[in-house]
């Protein structure tokens, strides 16, 4: 979430106006430093669907981003913002995903399989853990001398730029009227990682969600 709101002001088409939690977290304060409202909700309970539809309308909210959230999401809440909500994944999905997989779990499964390619994975969410449509995912090598924490920092690294990119680019298509028209948010990532033009990171993940502003 932090790097969501660090690259919001960067020209994002994107704009973090609530802040919903199950439980207290540092988010809830960084979230609050910038003015931005924050809620609490019980997940557990059966009225959380409602709940959370109610407030994402009083915000007039268009689009939601999950960010190291442990749960489904209500059912309700997913048919309401059908393809117009987003989640992050430490690993190349469909590998490595589903109901408990989530940080250290995710890189220590990687290590374990002998897997030499990792990544970050942006898809869009629906009733099932990890199975919506994948929208973007960005490769990270596995090295012969990794742990779970080295793996996690360099995995990390690119969720921070991959993330926020994600998060523009949808909120471009919104804006044109997706998902009831216009164009889907796509991407399209380069085969060498934009390493022969001399592309940065961020310089390549942008240019891969169409060259949007600020967004990474």
């Amino acid at each position: 979430m932090q790097a969501l709101l660090d690259h919001e002001g960067d020209g994002a088409a994107y704009r973090i106006e609530l802040l919903v939690t199950d439980r207290p977290c540092v988010a809830e304060e960084r979230a609050r430093a910038m003015g931005r409202t924050v809620c609490r909700i019980d997940f557990d309970d059966d009225a959380a669907g409602g709940e959370l539809l109610l407030l994402l309308a009083r915000h007039r909210a268009e689009g939601v981003l999950l960010a190291g959230f442990l749960k489904l999401l209500p059912a309700a809440v997913c048919r309401a913002y059908r393809d117009r909500i987003l989640n992050i994944h430490p690993a190349l999905l469909p590998a490595f995903g589903g109901q408990g997989m989530y940080g250290h779990h995710v890189h220590e499964a990687v290590l374990r399989s002998g897997a030499t390619l990792s990544g970050a994975t942006i898809h869009f969410v629906d009733e099932r853990y990890d199975e919506g449509t994948i929208l973007a995912q960005w490769p990270v090598p596995v090295g012969p001398g990794d742990s779970a924490d080295t793996l996690a920092a360099r995995v990390l690294e690119v969720e921070h730029t991959l993330y926020p990119a994600a998060a523009d680019a949808l909120a471009r298509a919104v804006l044109d009227g997706w998902p009831d028209g216009g164009a889907a948010p796509s991407f399209a990532w380069c085969a060498d990682g934009g390493a022969a033009r001399g592309a940065t990171l961020r310089e390549a993940i942008v240019a891969g969600f169409g060259g949007g502003r600020g967004a990474a």
